[in-house]
C-alpha cells in the first residue's frame, strides 16, 4: 500500500486521522461520550465519525471493514464485518459518505486503525487504510459529533 500516506500535521496533532489510499480519503475523529462512560466500572465509550471521499477517477463500493483496537494496557481486539453501519456505500468520483459509530474501552484511552476493502466496477478489490486515531478524553473536538453526543450518544454496545 505504498500509495497510502498520512495527510498533514493537523490530523496528527488533533489525535484524529486523514489518510489517502488509491484515491479514497478516510477522515476520522473521535470523542468521549460522558453520558455513557463509567470509570468506576472500567467503561469508557467513544463516538467516532468517519468520512469517506472518492478523490480518484473511478467509482468504488465499500465491501467490508477491519478495525484494530488497542487500549491503554496494549490489549488488542479486532473487529471485522461487511459494510459500515449496515451499508455498502458506492462512491462515484467526487462523492463522500459519512457515518457515526461507537467503541467501548476498558481503559481511559486507546487507539483505532484498520482497513476498508473496496471494489471497483471492473471487479478489482483493494484495501484502503484507516490511519491510527486516538480514543482519549483530550483529543481535539469534532464539531460534527458534539450535537450527536449531547442528544444521547450512540446505541449501547
Amino acid at each position: 500500500m505504498e500509495s497510502c500516506r498520512e495527510i498533514g500535521a493537523a490530523a496528527e496533532q488533533s489525535g484524529h486521522c486523514d489518510t489517502l489510499t488509491e484515491g479514497i480519503r478516510v477522515r476520522v475523529g473521535a470523542r468521549l461520550v460522558p453520558s455513557q462512560t463509567d470509570p468506576s466500572a472500567g467503561r469508557w465509550i467513544y463516538a467516532y465519525r468517519v468520512t469517506l471521499s472518492n478523490e480518484g477517477e473511478s467509482p468504488a463500493r465499500l465491501l467490508s471493514r477491519h478495525w484494530v483496537i488497542r487500549d491503554a494496557d496494549n490489549q488488542m481486539r479486532e473487529v471485522r464485518g461487511p459494510g459500515v453501519v449496515g451499508k455498502h456505500p458506492h462512491l462515484k468520483p467526487g462523492e463522500s459518505f459519512s457515518y457515526v459509530s461507537s467503541c467501548p474501552l476498558e481503559t481511559e484511552w486507546g487507539t483505532m486503525e484498520g482497513w476498508y476493502h473496496f471494489e471497483r466496477g471492473d471487479g478489482e478489490v483493494f484495501a484502503v487504510r484507516i490511519g491510527r486515531f486516538f480514543l482519549a478524553p483530550t483529543v481535539a473536538p469534532v464539531p460534527e459529533l458534539e450535537a450527536w453526543i449531547t442528544e444521547g450518544g450512540p446505541p449501547q454496545p
